[in-house]
């Protein structure tokens, strides 16, 4: 590398969509620095893994890829070229200096509340290897993330994310969130739609309004006081340019009448809702401290479905939660029958140290987990074909955002985040009307059904 060549920076990230987002914060606090991003490991100057730490062995699969990583900067050094190792997000935040212990060729530790300090950590790293930075900070990470310029944010693609919320007050008995991300952070509306008008001005057109639990947000609004969040959707819904809007992941509990309303009225926020419940059964949501029952669940989602007839549904579900019992597990089966969803995320509970349930005595043995996942997971994947099926026929607007694997096809994704396939001449960034004509494996194949709303991106 010459002194004119850029250095080079690549991120991995593990996990959630706030993963995806911070990840991309990273690039951007460090370009001014003169780094530009690769796909390529084996190019980097700096190498970040950022880390997630919600299931089992997430810690391991971070120590095994840092193996990997060590050679690789052996190899590079040995090459006269520099490389720097740093470990950021939730397993950061929760190993701290264990990380540096077993792992010495790591440089950097950073928690998710520290990243906008990068630059200023990567400096102190050139002096001292093994440095850790996971105290949650009084300042606010936000206001020190610069913009990205238009160009590097629709390289990105016409979709977004914007983090608008972070951390969690709930503290269910398996999540580690709360231990991780600290408490339940809101930014000001303001400071949300300056980069809302930056991203739409750049050529977005779909934007995902992002948080631990988002719905639980609670800024400050124009007048000082605290807002919901469904009167934030509707000032974002209000940004010329932000076509479509989403937000994810909420909360049962803070499901309020505000947010309802703008599933009602709002053409921009699209009819699909991830709405974890967890269970089925209300002895397992106690023992989770879900603070809602399973007929709270329902009962939301009749009033839901009242003020958005085709809204479709996502859930996240944990099987095998210590003392569910087959009666147990049968209400969380009821439940999905119930219910119907569109898609659905299921999981075997996995014990997460330093949390209440992992200190439970009624564990159950992996054969009864492993028995209960493969039942659940196949209703959920009939309803799921049976919702895409359903589709078949129907006329719905697609945001067209890639190329496809085969010459002449494009890619994009229904208002219920289905892959969506079409042959046709069209731009990204586009929105087209599409008529489903069939089902390939989980996305579904169309025919352009009229003109597109067209962005203008070439």
């Amino acid at each position: 590398m010459t002194a004119t060549d850029p250095k080079k920076l690549f991120v991995k990230s593990y996990g959630c969509q706030m993963n995806v987002y911070d990840a991309q914060r990273m690039a951007d606090v460090l370009a001014p620095e003169g780094f530009v991003e690769t796909q390529a490991m084996e190019d980097a100057d700096i190498v970040i893994l950022n880390t997630c730490h919600i299931r089992e062995k997430a810690v391991e699969k971070v120590y095994s890829e840092l193996g990997r990583v060590r050679e690789l900067k052996k190899e590079r050094n040995a090459a006269g070229h520099d490389t720097k190792i740093v470990v950021a997000g939730c397993v950061a935040q929760a190993e701290g200096v264990e990380i540096t212990r077993r792992a010495p060729a790591v440089d950097l530790v950073v928690g998710p509340q520290n990243y906008h300090r990068l630059p200023d950590l990567l400096k102190q790293a050139e002096a001292r290897r093994g440095i850790v930075d996971t105290e949650f900070p009084v300042d606010d990470k936000f206001s020190a993330l610069p913009m990205p310029s238009a160009k590097k944010t629709l390289a990105r693609g016409v979709s977004a994310f914007l983090t608008v919320q972070e951390g969690c007050d709930k503290f269910c008995t398996f999540c580690v969130v709360p231990y991780t991300r600290g408490a339940e952070l809101s930014r000001d509306m303001d400071a949300i739609l300056r980069e809302a008008r930056h991203l739409a001005e750049a050529g977005i057109r779909e934007v995902t309004l992002i948080g631990q639990n988002v719905n639980a947000w609670h800024g400050k609004g124009h007048d000082g006081a605290a807002s919901t969040l469904g009167e934030l959707l509707y000032a974002v819904a209000d940004i010329p340019g932000i076509e479509r809007l989403r937000y994810t992941t909420s909360h049962p509990r803070d499901m309020d009448e505000s947010l309802i309303a703008a599933h009602r009225d709002l053409p921009q926020l699209m009819p699909y809702l991830h709405l974890p419940v967890q269970s089925g059964s209300d002895k397992i949501l106690d023992a989770m401290n879900r603070k809602h029952t399973r007929d709270d669940y329902l009962r939301l989602i009749d009033r839901i479905r009242a003020a958005r007839p085709d809204i479709a549904l996502s859930s996240d579900f944990i099987v095998g939660f210590p003392g569910e019992t087959d009666r147990d597990f049968e209400d969380t089966m009821d439940l999905v029958r119930r219910v119907g969803f569109g898609s659905a995320f299921s999981f075997k509970y996995s014990e997460r140290p330093g949390t209440p349930a992992a200190e439970l005595t009624e564990q159950l043995p992996e054969s009864v987990k492993n028995e209960r996942i493969y039942a659940l997971q196949a209703l959920i994947m009939e309803q799921q074909t049976a919702f895409n099926a359903a589709t078949i026929g129907k006329v719905v607007d697609v945001l067209i955002e890639k190329r496809g694997r085969h010459p002449g096809q494009w890619t994009g994704k229904s208002p219920y985040l289905q892959p969506v396939v079409v042959e046709h001449e069209v731009h990204t960034g586009d929105i087209v009307p599409v008529e489903i004509t069939s089902i390939v494996a989980n996305s579904l194949n169309g025919r352009v059904a009229g003109p597109a709303r067209s962005a203008h991106i070439s």
